[in-house]
């Protein structure tokens, strides 16, 4: 099983697994499907399935034309908003792409219709990925945009914090050096969190902080660390889903990003089409 990480828009990540036997490929949140067509063909693939975590349009937006383009394709997730689905998915299912075996996790609070993706190989050597979308990232944890701290919190300790620990985590943004810079401030004494940081900014070149390990973010991410004392102190709560809202709390007003550029905006370049007009001037 190969995962090829493709960065697209200002932040995002979406994937393509390939099983390596049959170079059939399964999407993971195929929301540029200009770009995701080149790395099918550089790699001599053939999309097989989308994968959708939710239905937000940084993650679904090219589930439409990828269905046009290729007749036939299964595009799975949760959640009825997203475009183009055709199988819905439901948790503890699983799926078989070939030698590829994959566990559909509920996590709804992201979204209502969260769905993180579980992947492994019998008989493999290699450890098992989890495609976590907007649900745990590296650092840090997704905005509840549609739920509540209890489903957070039943989604990091219950659902997802107790895959084995070598799970490799693949998440849905770039939010690592701001993530860390935020659990710096949660713990300044942490040394896995500086350690992580220095690496995370190496020479700051643009390079992927993914994936890190589920054993990784124990050690530094502060929304799997509700329960150590550093936390609490930080959050004045000793409650962990208490510990767990106030810390999601802070964590928004936190150094905000510059506002993003329009959605609609941010597509077109990616897929080229500003390309005259940027050249007319």
């Amino acid at each position: 099983m190969k995962v090829k990480v493709i960065s697209v828009l200002e932040d995002n990540y979406m994937y393509l697994v390939i099983e390596e036997s049959t170079r059939d490929a399964v999407a993971v949140d195929a929301a540029v499907p200009k770009r995701l067509l080149e790395i099918i063909r550089k790699e001599n693939v053939v999309l097989r399935a989308i994968l959708t975590t939710h239905h937000h349009w940084d993650h679904a937006r090219g589930n439409e034309e990828l269905a046009q383009l290729f007749p036939g394709l299964r595009v799975f997730g949760a959640d009825e908003r997203i475009g183009a689905l055709t199988h819905k998915v439901t948790h503890g299912q699983e799926l078989t792409f070939g030698a590829i075996r994959v566990r559909c996790l509920f996590t709804p609070c992201h979204t209502s219709g969260h769905m993180c993706y579980f992947m492994w190989e019998d008989d493999s050597p290699d450890a098992p990925a989890l495609f976590s979308g907007d649900t745990l990232f590296v650092g840090g944890c997704g905005q509840f945009f549609e739920g509540t701290a209890e489903q957070m919190h039943t989604n990091l300790t219950q659902i997802l914090g107790t895959l084995p620990e070598d799970t490799k985590i693949f998440c849905g943004h770039e939010y690592t050096v701001r993530n860390l810079k935020f659990a710096l401030k949660v713990e300044p004494e942490n040394e896995a969190v500086k350690e992580k940081l220095a690496w995370a900014r190496r020479d700051d070149q643009d390079l992927p902080t993914v994936p890190s390990t589920l054993h990784e973010e124990f050690l530094y991410n502060p929304f799997l660390r509700l329960t150590e004392e550093p936390v609490r102190r930080f959050t004045g709560r000793t409650e962990p889903v208490e510990v767990l809202r106030t810390l999601r709390s802070l964590r928004d007003s936190f150094k905000k990003p510059k506002e993003r550029p329009n959605p609609q905006a941010m597509l077109a370049f990616d897929w080229g089409l500003l390309g005259p007009l940027l050249e007319k001037k």
